[in-house]
């Protein structure tokens, strides 16, 4: 039986130098654009890397054009931040609050005021998600909302009831920030969504990173 010849070794092909595909030049371009939506590049900046982005015949071509940009967001974090179930608070007779320390924040919140209150604090959250729904019912007691600096709300979809609703926030939404759409009913005591006050403030700086 003839001995077959042995297969040629191939070099093994440096990561940078692999051929780069449709794909991996549209994801570029997505990033490139998000970055001057974000005033990380100018038009100028955006438009050579653009043509740049779409000719690139390699991965080393493409790599070039994001060094400086950060990181993207994790699309798995944000699916997995997108799958949490709903958070329920209950305010019942004794109250009840979420924050202002770090904690995980789903998709929709649903506040009942009831007779103790309901007050939910995002001071310290990192959310992943571009917009949280926060239903919120004030019932008798009232539901307070706290968003940092820079998250929008929009209450278009709030129902202002007896108590009313008391929209204190800024409205300047800063990028990388989620919208929070309040929707759902200000009941007897109402319902306001405000920024922090001086005393949180004071509390936010002496100790930032909520240990």
């Amino acid at each position: 039986m003839t001995a077959q010849p042995p297969e040629p070794i191939r070099p093994a092909v440096p990561p940078g130098q692999l051929r780069a595909s449709h794909d991996d030049r549209e994801a570029v371009v997505e990033r490139l654009r998000d970055a001057a939506a974000e005033g990380r590049l100018d038009f100028d900046e955006l438009d050579e890397r653009l043509g740049l982005a779409l000719t690139a015949k390699t991965h080393a071509e493409l790599a070039v054009l994001t060094a400086d940009l950060p990181a993207p967001e994790s699309a798995s974090a944000s699916a997995a931040a997108g799958s949490l179930p709903p958070l329920l608070l209950k305010g019942g007779l004794n109250g009840a609050s979420r924050g202002p320390g770090r904690w995980e924040v789903p998709a929709r919140v649903i506040a009942r005021g009831g007779l103790g209150g309901v007050k939910i604090d995002f001071s310290r959250v990192e959310c992943r998600l571009p917009e949280v729904e926060v239903e919120a019912y004030g019932e008798a007691a009232g539901v307070t909302v706290i968003v940092p600096d820079g998250w929008a709300v929009d209450t278009g979809g709030m129902d202002p009831g007896i108590g009313g609703l008391k929209d204190r926030t800024t409205g300047d939404r800063l990028p990388g920030t989620p919208l929070i759409r309040l929707t759902g009913s200000g009941g007897m005591a109402g319902v306001v969504v405000r920024h922090p006050n001086r005393r949180e403030r004071r509390k936010l700086e002496s100790n930032p990173k909520g240990r």
